[in-house]
Parts: structure tokens; C-alpha cells; sequence
């Protein structure tokens, strides 16, 4: 065959890529966004776009997933049902015994309904919570936590890196072992791939369970979605202790180094709200090894250590993922005098935007903290469009030049705070395994406010007549890159 002649069966076939996928797409998406999205990559790049759309578009992938999912939540459901059969009342109940400066004027109820409704778990009270910003501080205070565990421990983590906190942590879990205490380690197989080979072969020969949360490769191809991820973050010690926020188990030197240290925040929760921390790792635990446990014994009824009403709301593709979506737009929509967001990546949908610039139409202060760079070259240029719209909104944004802001915090005046593993973007909204804390105490709404002032405090406001005069370049690459936005 000629030259020619392949270039022919090459275009044709190139074309009958584009025109194939449409029907595929269009059935298979139901955001016409996202769509609209997959159907551009894969008329101007037709074959680059079906191995994409393969390795990242098709949910058919996850969902024998979900089946193992939906089993374990009937495994842990008398437990749930046991101890909040009577959701609407416990929320009612926590509701009215939170201070009247937080209730009135802001639909707290609401909000707990909305939390239940996307990740299944009510609002308790009685709890205890300490926000810690240090990577350094919180490695210290997990490991020595680890080595004073008696019965179990529990970690859940997107990153598990082999560097120095990854090896410190890993030899508080071997001296944990040599206890007699049983240890389980869940990670994701894509944000740990480096800790899946030696590291963990030397926890499992000392008896730690080690396993993969959502497993990619060419023989697995089946059973994921290589671009559904389990971001969460969680560590349960003895079931009394839980820590859960932003940070991984990495040296906050990770990554790319001009993007700086990374700026994280975790909180360490005693009381009630641990028994969810629990359940929610216990749940991600069977969906990847099939494993049943005895749930009782790991969820025991636990007592008051304090007074704050906290809500752990996971989220994920397994659930309704518009539910979590609605529970940050119903906050922003309540704002009477702040909203503040910080966030590494900020790719917000049209829900979201909507409610930010509605929020400063009627004189809300909205400030949106992110990073000078993060260490995504192609969000941050999708990121630039919605700063320039937002700007124009009245929106204010800074960029943190401490670092990298991997912190992901809302808060809305003194009544509503919420913080965790979910950014804001699509990617956390629709796509990844998330947990998340929603906060209804007015102290510590308030010293959630106190870390997102520190952010402030080490950056710099963006400016729209400085923002309008960037070259003609950047600003046609931002354009380009919006285009791609409803996929990263």
C-alpha cells in the first residue's frame, strides 16, 4: 500500500472515531458541559480522545464498585440505624441546643439535612476539635498516637509517600504490630503508587492489611476508572480518636518544587462524630477487600468529650454528588456579611458560580484564597478564567505566597464552616471519594476563620485593572483551557 492509501484509511478513519462517539457521549453524559467537553477533544484529536474517553470516560467501570458499596452500607446499616433512626429529629434535637447567635438567621437545620442527605451521617454534638496547620505538628502528634494505640488502628490516605514521614509513620505502625494491635492502611493506588511496592510488602509481612483503593493497571482494567479516585484522608486510633482535613502522609516538600512547601490544615476529633470517621473508613475497607468485620466492635458507643455540633459529610461518586454540591451552595446562599474560600484548585461549575457572584450582588464580602501557583500547570490557567469573571462580580480574590494552599476551608460569617478533603472544583464534586466536616460552632467556625486569616495575611490581592492588562497570550490560554474545565 501507498503512502496515499494510508492516509486515506487514516483519515476515514479518523472520522469514523468523531462521528461514532457522538451517540456514545451524548447518551453516556448527562452534564451537557461535560459533553460538550468529550465531543470537542474528540473531533479535533479523534484518536488521542477515544483512548481518553476509555481511560477516564466510561462509568460502566465503577459501577460493579458501587454494587460492593451499596452491600457494605446494609452491613453497617443497623449500626447507623441503631443510633439515628430518627434523623430528622436528632438534627431538630442538636439543632435546638446549639447557642442562639448561630441559629437564628441561618438555616442550620437545613444545612444538617443536606450533610445527611450527601453523605448519610446526621449532626452530633458532644464533640471535641482541635485545628492544627503544621505538617511537622500533626505527624507528631499521629505517630505518638499510634505508639500509645492499644486496640486498632485505622488510616485512610490519597498520598502515602515513601520519604521520612512516610517511613516515621510506617515504623510507628511495625512497633504497633509488635503490640498485638491491628493495624489496616487504605490507600489509593494511583495518589500512592510509590508506597505500593516495598513499603507495603514490609508492613504486610509484619502483619499490617494493606490495601489499594480503586486498583489501576492493564489486568484490573475492569474494575476502575483511572481517574475516580479515593481522596479522602482519615485516621482512626483505638475508635476514640479520628484525624481527617488536607493533608497526606508526605513531607510538605512534595511535588513540584516551585509550587513551594504545601499548606495544609487537620483536626484531630474526639466524641461522637468519631464513630463516623469509622464507619466511613470501615465501608471503603470492604468495597476494596470484600472483608466483613465485626462493625460493633469497632463502632462502640461513644461519650460527650465536648460541645461542638460537627457533621461528617462524605461524598463521592457512589452517592448522590449533587447533594454535596447543594450543601456548599445553600451555605454561600445564607451569607449575610462573609464568605471565604480557600482552595488549591478552584474550577467552579455554574451552580457554584452562580451562588458566588449572587452572594456579592447583594454585598456579601466573598473572598476566594488560592494559591500564587499550585502544582497544576493546566487548572491553574482553567482557574485564571473564573477569577477574571468572578473579579468582575465583585468577587475578591488573593494568591497565597507562602506556598502551595492545599488547605480546603469555607466559611460563611460565625455559623457555618466546613473543611476537609474535597476541593473546590468539579473533579471533588462529581468525580473523587471525599470527606468533609461541617462545622456549627460558633468558636470553632471561628477559629477555622483564624486559619483562613493567617492565609490571608501571607498574600496578595488580586486586582481587576491588573488582572485586565496581563498579555494577550496568557489571556488566550486561559480561554483555551476553560474549554477543558468540566474535565479536570
Amino acid at each position: 500500500m501507498t503512502w496515499s492509501d494510508w492516509s486515506l484509511i487514516f483519515f476515514v478513519a479518523s472520522w469514523a472515531i468523531s462521528l461514532g462517539m457522538i451517540p456514545v457521549v451524548v447518551m453516556r453524559k448527562e452534564h451537557p458541559t461535560t459533553c460538550l467537553a468529550w465531543l470537542m477533544i474528540v473531533f479535533f484529536v479523534p484518536w488521542l480522545g477515544l483512548v481518553l474517553y476509555l481511560l477516564l470516560g466510561e462509568d460502566r467501570l465503577i459501577r460493579k464498585r458501587l454494587r460492593w458499596r451499596a452491600a457494605s452500607g446494609h452491613q453497617f446499616g443497623d449500626v447507623l440505624e441503631h443510633d439515628d433512626s430518627q434523623v430528622k429529629d436528632r438534627i431538630e434535637a442538636c439543632t435546638a441546643q446549639l447557642p442562639p447567635a448561630i441559629v437564628e438567621g441561618t438555616p442550620t437545620s437545613t444545612l444538617a439535612r443536606l450533610g445527611c442527605a450527601a453523605g448519610g451521617l446526621p449532626l452530633v454534638e458532644g464533640n471535641s476539635l482541635e485545628l492544627m496547620i503544621e505538617t511537622s505538628d500533626v505527624i507528631d502528634r499521629l505517630v505518638a498516637e499510634i505508639d500509645a494505640a492499644t486496640e486498632h488502628v485505622h488510616l485512610l490516605f490519597y498520598i502515602y509517600e515513601v520519604d521520612e514521614v512516610g517511613r516515621r509513620v510506617a515504623d510507628a505502625l511495625l512497633r504497633a504490630r509488635q503490640r498485638d494491635v491491628e493495624v489496616r492502611v487504605l490507600v489509593d493506588d494511583v495518589g500512592s503508587w510509590s508506597f505500593s511496592g516495598a513499603m507495603a510488602a514490609e508492613l504486610r509481612a509484619a502483619g499490617v492489611e494493606v490495601a489499594a483503593c480503586l486498583p489501576v493497571g492493564l489486568m484490573r482494567r475492569r474494575l476502575a476508572r483511572i481517574d475516580l479516585r479515593n481522596h479522602r484522608k482519615i485516621a482512626v486510633i483505638d475508635g476514640q480518636i479520628a484525624w481527617t482535613g488536607s493533608q497526606n502522609i508526605v513531607e510538605d516538600t512534595y511535588g513540584h518544587k516551585t509550587a513551594g512547601r504545601w499548606c495544609d490544615i487537620m483536626a484531630r476529633i474526639t466524641g461522637p462524630a468519631v464513630r463516623h470517621f469509622q464507619l466511613t473508613f470501615l465501608e471503603d475497607w470492604y468495597a476494596e477487600t470484600r472483608q466483613t468485620v465485626d462493625v460493633g466492635r469497632y463502632v462502640p458507643a461513644l461519650q460527650h468529650t465536648g460541645k461542638i455540633a460537627l457533621q461528617v459529610v462524605p461524598s463521592g461518586p457512589d452517592r448522590p454528588t449533587e447533594d454535596f454540591q447543594g450543601l456548599v451552595i445553600e451555605a454561600i446562599n445564607a451569607a449575610e456579611q462573609q464568605v471565604t474560600i480557600t482552595s488549591p484548585y478552584f474550577i467552579p461549575d455554574d451552580a457554584l458560580l452562580c451562588a458566588l457572584r449572587l452572594a456579592a450582588a447583594r454585598g456579601v464580602q466573598v473572598n476566594v484564597i488560592i494559591p500564587r501557583r499550585s502544582d497544576q500547570s493546566l487548572v491553574d490557567a482553567a482557574t485564571g478564567f473564573y477569577v477574571g469573571y468572578l473579579l468582575r462580580c465583585g468577587v475578591r480574590f488573593l494568591r497565597f505566597t507562602g506556598g502551595l494552599l492545599h488547605a480546603k476551608t469555607l466559611t460563611v460569617d460565625d455559623s457555618f464552616g466546613l473543611f476537609g478533603s474535597a476541593n473546590f472544583d468539579v473533579r471533588s464534586f462529581h468525580l473523587n471519594f471525599e470527606i468533609n466536616v461541617s462545622l456549627f460552632d460558633e468558636h470553632a467556625v471561628r477559629e477555622l476563620r483564624w486559619v483562613q486569616d493567617s492565609y490571608r495575611e501571607d498574600s496578595t490581592e488580586v486586582l481587576l485593572e491588573d488582572w485586565n492588562r496581563r498579555p494577550r497570550w496568557k489571556r488566550f490560554a486561559t480561554n483555551v483551557a476553560k474549554l477543558l474545565s468540566p474535565l479536570l
